[in-house]
């Protein structure tokens, strides 16, 4: 059994298990953050960005100044943002028969896999996971899309240039595997290829493995797979939250008696408690609203969003700040709203009882009813007219590279009354507004990150005792930035093993048992004998028949009779005969009976030699040699076939035959 590791992101995974006869794909992570190198795609011209200088070295030997731009002591790449893909060169992807998707973050480069590697297979995904990542998928294209770029810039990732530019442009890794983003027609095509499953649904992988999909409680229709044969089992844990959020509680106990255990997509702020994080999101906009300023949060078009409207709803009226208007700004924000509000079953307990009322699961169905909540596909039309100030703006995205948030950094960023507050964890915030500096609105940073952090996982693993876990490597050590803080690092026994990107792990466990089905009249046929108490053993001769990985024992054929004929049949078409099977012999040779047996047969002169696997008897007088060892007998004896033949009699008669 093999793990490759295609992707270095511990919180957008793509690795490939190859179990049994089966290759699977667990998850298919995009890096975005790879778009943090380059400048930001204007919806309307920005005189800023326009009149940014080029980049020319020092020494003038190096002029690359139509690519790279400077803003603020730092340099960026001019040209359509581009994505970090999975490793694709480290085994042959057309070979991969399966892709399982734990959650729709955890898809974004599915048309990448898909549509250029010769894949042929199934993706199984659940019906959230699905439409979901539709919908992030075509958000990210029509971002894409609407702001084209004359030129791409490709002079600067040769590798002599590269070392000579400043950082951290000369330290971004495999910029030769960067990809421009995807076209609609690749991710609908990507996307026929999904199967949908619901949670416990047990899906046959060709008669080798079963993988069953079951609820991670991350976001809606975000799975934990349990893969399993007869008698191994391996369970994937990605993006696992044990808090209680929207979406259904994360099951635990089916991940109990596993094998190996890969284990990925902790939180990316374990310092960090989302309860918390909201508290100060609420009182920050609070504050700023009051002053008479704007506030812009940068976010996904699903996920947390869905969270902040709830928690927001709870606290404007109690604040008094009811009449603020907020905004949802994106191309899929009336879809994903809808969604959230259908996909019943997915919900936990408490939202999935109120569909039954009826109500709406979630409180942003009144704050549009209310007129609260206004959502647009993007800044032009309506949005334009019905705009008003001071108002709360949800809108992406959270790199600040593309989307409609880049509009409102330019418009907002030159009043210190604004403030941009950053809850998705996946960027540096400082990174996201470097092209933006100097900045006067002021900056908040709170995470919300829900995933299981390092104390809730090491209480996982204690009451669910995986054999081996398997991990990213940046598990196995402590935060470079608090290298004293052993508490944010996975402290096990026996020690997970780790992976990087590219790295190729053989794991631990090797296949011992297969099951093979036997056909009734050949079970009638099998005659037990009792070798010691309560254990009998039957020999078996039969014709072993493996098809779809399924392994069956059939009754050996008899040879058909020969119809009587004139002409010579070749060889090759005559029945193979039918051997009647040599008995089978069980038990032990005991020294001190056989060496009495001998002497009662007349051979005396007999001496013992004790050797590390039993005895060697030399029978002096006829020059014979006998070796009785733990599992095998061997009489050497030269031109003397009678005495040999009389010997072995001798040895059988300690032994049973079966």
């Amino acid at each position: 059994m093999k793990l490759y590791c295609l992707s270095g992101h511990p919180t957008l995974p793509c690795n490939v298990l190859k179990f049994k006869s089966t290759t699977i794909m667990l998850d298919c992570g995009l890096d975005t953050t790879a778009a943090l190198y380059f400048l930001p795609l204007p919806l309307v011209h920005s005189p800023r960005l326009s009149k940014l200088p080029g980049w020319v070295s020092k020494d003038g030997a190096i002029n690359l100044e139509k690519e790279l731009k400077e803003c603020s002591g730092r340099v960026f790449v001019d040209s359509q943002p581009e994505f970090c893909l999975p490793e694709k060169e480290l085994l042959d992807l057309s070979t991969i028969d399966v892709i399982l998707i734990s959650n729709y973050h955890c898809m974004m480069a599915l048309p990448y896999i898909t549509e250029h590697t010769g894949f042929t297979g199934t993706v199984y995904a659940t019906e959230p996971t699905l439409q979901i990542g539709r919908l992030l998928m075509e958000e990210l294209v029509t971002f894409m899309e609407r702001v084209p770029k004359a030129q791409a810039a490709t002079c600067w990732k040769n590798k002599e240039i590269q070392r000579l530019l400043p950082g951290p442009l000369k330290d971004a890794v495999d910029v030769w595997s960067w990809r421009k983003c995807y076209s609609v027609q690749e991710v609908n095509s990507a996307l026929s290829k999904v199967q949908l499953v619901g949670y416990s649904q047990k899906v046959e992988l060709f008669g080798a493995v079963q993988v069953t999909p079951l609820s991670s409680g991350y976001s809606l229709g975000s799975s934990n797979w349990i893969i399993q044969s007869h008698y191994e089992k391996v369970s994937y844990v990605s993006g696992s939250s044990l808090l209680t959020t929207h979406p259904q509680p994360m099951e635990q106990s089916s991940l109990k008696n596993s094998d190996v255990l890969i284990l990925t997509g902790l939180t990316q702020i374990p310092t960090a408690n989302p309860d918390g994080m909201l508290g100060e999101f609420c009182s920050n906009l609070s504050m700023t609203i009051r002053a008479g300023g704007n506030v812009l949060v940068p976010c996904y078009s699903s996920g947390v969003i869905y969270d902040l409207l709830e928690c927001l709803y709870q606290f404007m009226d109690s604040a008094n700040l009811g009449s603020t208007p907020f905004y949802f700004i994106s191309p899929v924000a009336n879809s994903s709203l809808e969604f959230s509000q259908i996909f019943a079953e997915w919900l936990c307990q408490n939202k999935q009882s109120k569909v039954y009322l009826p109500e709406p699961p979630f409180p942003h169905a009144e704050l549009i009813q209310t007129n609260k909540l206004k959502h647009y596909p993007s800044i032009h039309g309506d949005f334009s007219s019905e705009f008003r100030q001071p108002c709360v703006v949800f809108t992406g995205h959270p790199s600040l590279r593309f989307g409609d948030v880049v509009h409102f950094m330019e418009l907002w960023g030159k009043s210190s009354l604004n403030t941009i507050i950053f809850t998705e964890p996946d960027f540096s915030y400082l990174d996201a507004l470097a092209p933006y500096q100097p900045l006067a609105m002021k900056c908040v940073y709170c995470p919300i990150d829900t995933r299981l952090n390092f104390h809730q996982v090491s209480k996982l693993l204690k009451d669910i005792q995986p054999l081996h876990v398997v991990c990213p490597e940046p598990y196995t050590q402590p935060p470079p930035a608090q290298p004293h803080r052993s508490d944010l690092m996975l402290e096990l026994q026996p020690p997970p093993m780790s992976y990087r990107r590219c790295s190729v792990l053989g794991l631990p466990f090797r296949r011992r048992y297969e099951r093979i089905h036997l056909l009734p009249e050949l079970a009638r046929s099998l005659v037990p004998s009792e070798i010691k108490a309560g254990v009998s053993v039957a020999t078996v001769s039969a014709v072993l028949q493996s098809k779809d990985n399924k392994h069956v024992l059939q009754p050996v054929p008899k040879p058909a009779p020969v119809p009587p004929s004139k002409k010579r049949k070749r060889v090759m078409e005559e029945p193979p005969e039918v051997l009647n099977p040599k008995p089978l012999l069980s038990g032990a040779v005991p020294l001190e009976p056989f060496l009495a047996t001998l002497h009662k047969n007349g051979i005396t002169e007999v001496k013992v030699e004790e050797t590390a696997d039993g005895h060697i008897l030399h029978l002096q007088t006829e020059d014979v040699l006998i070796q009785l060892e733990e599992d095998a007998t061997h009489i050497i004896c030269d031109n003397n076939e009678p005495l040999r033949t009389a010997l072995r009699d001798l040895v059988l008669r300690f032994l049973q035959k079966l």
